[in-house]
């Protein structure tokens, strides 16, 4: 699958994941569950995988 999104697009989603990563890391600072932290542990490693991803491919004036 291919997605095109404009600059404006791109830089709006990458905050808009960066501020769930945040979110998702004070989570697992917070969580005593041993099962429920592993699961976030795995979901923001795929976050952050997806940020890596869409920062490699951002046009040039949005990397900072």
């Amino acid at each position: 699958m291919e997605l095109v999104l404009s600059a404006e697009e791109q830089e709006f989603l990458s905050t808009i994941l960066e501020q769930c990563q945040q979110k998702l890391l004070n989570e697992i600072a917070h969580t005593d569950r041993r099962e429920f932290k592993q699961g976030l542990i795995q979901d923001e490693k795929l976050l952050n995988s997806l940020v890596c991803r869409l920062r490699e491919t951002a046009v040039p004036e949005l990397r900072g």
